[in-house]
């Protein structure tokens, strides 16, 4: 079984660019400090003990490879991918899309006050997609790499960018699917 993506239409593919248009999403997401690594680690332990049950009905949000079950009650939420990582303000916000079909609503309340339930508007995003293990020096230089695509197509950013990571960390480094992701302000042309 596959780990759901979000949907979204592409309106520009330049190799391994693409300018994607989102729907609106729902995100669980928390605010972490220190370097990209250790934001990531502890951010996604945070994002995990939510999925794993850590919420008022002790409702399991199932991760694929390997799927992941709890023992009793609770409907079982298939966790999308990627999982986003964003630099602002000196914090990284660690961000778990969740699958369609959910609304802040119908969601469990996480037990874990700093794990945030949060809408995420429709956008237009530029991507790059590329493997490896996404070290800190990849990062900025595929950024660097994904802001000269935007300028060479006049586009323009509305926010930072944000690495997203769509592997599980047993996949093979060379396997791994990452991309630098950057929202797009709407007066863009394309």
């Amino acid at each position: 079984m596959a780990v759901e993506e979000p949907r979204y239409d592409v309106t520009l593919r330049d190799g391994a660019f693409e300018v994607r248009e989102y729907p609106a999403l729902v995100a669980a997401q928390v605010q972490v400090d220190g370097d990209q690594d250790k934001a990531a680690n502890s951010g996604f332990r945070l994002l995990a003990g939510y999925i794993f049950g850590g919420n008022e009905r002790r409702e399991s949000i199932a991760m694929t490879a390997p799927v992941v079950q709890s023992k009793g009650g609770g409907e079982k939420i298939a966790m999308t991918a990627p999982v986003t990582q964003t630099l602002n303000n000196g914090l990284w916000t660690v961000r778990f899309i969740m699958p369609r079909g959910y609304t802040i609503a119908s969601l469990p309340v996480p037990n874990d006050a700093r794990v945030k339930l949060v809408p995420i508007a429709p956008a237009r995003i530029a991507v790059l997609r590329f493997s490896g293990l996404a070290f800190e020096h990849d990062v900025a230089e595929r950024t660097d790499e994904l802001r000269s695509f935007l300028a060479k197509h006049e586009l323009h950013p509305a926010g930072p960018a944000s690495l997203a990571r769509y592997d599980p960390p047993w996949t093979l480094w060379f396997l791994r699917r990452n991309e630098i992701m950057i929202p797009l302000r709407e007066d863009t042309a394309h």
